[in-house]
């Protein structure tokens, strides 16, 4: 299987606060039934650093969880490192896919304007994909109704709400929905991850859509 960097969501726990890092155990099983095996990554910088610099790494997942700073979050340990990280694989061309706060991750990186979204916490969905209509699941609170080169969409919501987007050049891709919490997973789901990074039948630039 292919190992791929995984970004962790920040937990307050305890009478005490304690900060820690989480990674649903969907994420595992999702990605081993990809061909893919999950690396996590702390919320720690320098240990991203040393994880990034010695291990063998194919591609970086960034998962869902937490606000963005900018958006009144408060896992502000998170934002340094997925930003790190993002660069980092941006910089040596690896394949970058961002879920639900990943993607917007990549929606800031690249200029969109993100906004308060309604009836996409909590709810199913319809969204078209690549001209086909699916229904998936929702977590988010932001999204984007547009953006611009070097990004495309590729998914959007009924709404006008952008659901999946990717670089015109890059191997980038960003969906919005988690399709880790499906049960069975959902085999255009499965076919996108493996192909986007590779472990797949064919390589993952471009090949973003809701047929896989």
């Amino acid at each position: 299987m292919r190992p791929i960097l995984v970004s962790q969501r920040v937990e307050v726990a305890g009478p005490h606060g304690e900060r820690r890092d989480a990674l649903a155990q969907d994420w595992p099983r999702f990605l081993a039934a990809a061909g893919l095996l999950a690396v996590a990554v702390p919320n720690d910088l320098a240990a991203a650093q040393a994880i990034a610099a010695g291990l063998p790494w194919h591609g970086l997942l960034l998962t869902g969880g937490n606000d963005l700073v900018s958006l009144g979050g408060n896992a502000g340990e998170r934002d340094a490192v997925e930003s790190w990280l993002l660069e980092e694989a941006l910089g040596c061309d690896r394949p970058v896919l961002g879920v639900c706060r990943g993607m917007q991750v990549l929606l800031q990186r690249f200029g969109a304007r993100l906004v308060p979204v309604r009836g996409h916490a909590g709810h199913a969905h319809s969204i078209v994909c690549s001209g086909r209509e699916r229904s998936v699941n929702s977590y988010h609170r932001y999204g984007s109704t547009s953006v611009s080169d070097p990004l495309e969409t590729w998914a959007q919501a009924p709404d006008g709400v952008v659901e999946g987007i990717r670089h015109r050049a890059l191997p980038l891709v960003g969906i919005m929905w988690h399709p880790e919490r499906l049960a069975p997973a959902h085999k255009d789901d499965l076919t996108l991850f493996a192909r986007h990074f590779g472990s797949g039948p064919a390589d993952g630039r471009g090949s973003a859509s809701c047929a896989g």
